[in-house]
């Protein structure tokens, strides 16, 4: 007992920066760490809370706390994400970044402290892969990526593992933007050519899957572009007020959410529910309950399906055990001895 607790006392904490997260992991690693989060939630094999926030009306922006316990495998995370909106014009710095830490359960030990932006673009990525595992139809070939930032890069990568696209579009309202998505993420996906356009009507309509990652405040996305049969997996609502997809889509697909508790004021579906234009009656489920076979995704070809993502904390906890195990392998990131008996 002496011994395992002095090699407790005498353990130090692994800090990992951005370039030290990055190709711990594989694509399909996300992806299977975020469908086993999935799972766990819909087996309540879980402690988490929706995330919380504090505004400050002098720095536009926000902080989200996003703490979680998951049962299997068995971790305790809480990511501190910042988001300022004046910070690339007056500083230089990120609109978005966070900081995640990892956490022994039983003692509390902080093994890790990580940068969370590059887990948090394959994490949130692979969300949106896991629901077309799950709930795009089955020969789908044609993938649009609404908005070309970090997040499409994780998004690209993680649906990359789920289908075997022959036709990828992604829009974006900058040229450049879209200009620098191309160059960096065409040479990884020789199979197919990325396809970047100003026209969201035109990279949208017809195809198979659609993945929106922006920041939108009012629909950009029409009912009228959507085809039968059409996924959509729906990042970028993640506060009050956000939203993405046209009210019309929602009314007539079948949706699911990641966490009704948090997407009921933060998801896509939440300026519907205080409009009035759907209810929380009008919601399938809970992708975990599709996982863990409680309830059917899609039950058509022809039907269209939602998926109302916000990034739950459990995403995290999932996800940094195996990205801690793979960077200990590896030998990256400084050791440092945090806490003191």
């Amino acid at each position: 007992m002496a011994n395992h607790a002095a090699s407790w006392r005498n353990r130090k904490t692994l800090i990992l920066s951005r370039t030290d997260m990055m190709g711990l992991l594989t694509p399909a690693e996300y992806l299977a760490c975020v469908e086993q989060a999935y799972r766990m939630h819909g087996e309540g094999r879980f402690v988490m809370e929706p995330k919380g926030h504090i505004v400050l009306a002098k720095y536009p922006g926000e902080w989200e706390a996003m703490p979680s316990y998951i049962e299997e495998p068995e971790a305790a995370a809480c990511k501190w994400v910042s988001i300022r909106e004046q910070n690339r014009a007056r500083f230089d710095l990120p609109t978005v970044f966070s900081i995640l830490i990892y956490t022994h359960p039983e003692t509390g030990f902080p093994l890790a402290i990580c940068d969370g932006s590059y887990h948090t673009v394959m994490r949130t990525g692979a969300a949106a892969a896991v629901s077309a595992k799950w709930m795009a139809r089955p020969d789908s070939t044609t993938l649009a990526i609404v908005g070309a930032g970090h997040m499409a890069e994780g998004a690209l990568a993680t649906c990359n593992e789920v289908f075997a696209w022959k036709d990828v579009r992604v829009w974006s309202r900058s040229r450049a933007t879209l200009d620098q998505f191309v160059a960096s993420q065409q040479p990884k996906y020789p199979g197919f050519e990325i396809r970047a356009s100003l026209d969201l009507e035109a990279v949208v309509r017809g195809v198979d899957v659609v993945v929106t990652v922006t920041p939108a405040r009012g629909p950009i996305v029409m009912a009228d572009w959507i085809e039968p049969g059409t996924h959509i997996a729906a990042l970028g609502a993640d506060k009050g007020g956000d939203q993405e997809l046209d009210p019309r889509i929602l009314q007539g697909a079948r949706i699911f959410v990641d966490d009704i508790r948090q997407c009921r004021t933060d998801g896509e579906i939440n300026v519907p529910l205080t409009q009035g234009l759907i209810t929380e009656g009008d919601i399938a489920g809970e992708i975990g309950e599709v996982i863990v076979g409680r309830k059917p995704g899609r039950t058509s070809a022809s039907q269209i399906t939602v998926f109302d993502s916000t990034g739950i904390a459990l995403q995290d906890s999932a996800t940094v055990p195996l990205e801690y195990e793979r960077a200990l392998a590896a030998g990256v990131g400084v050791e440092k001895k945090m806490i003191s008996a």
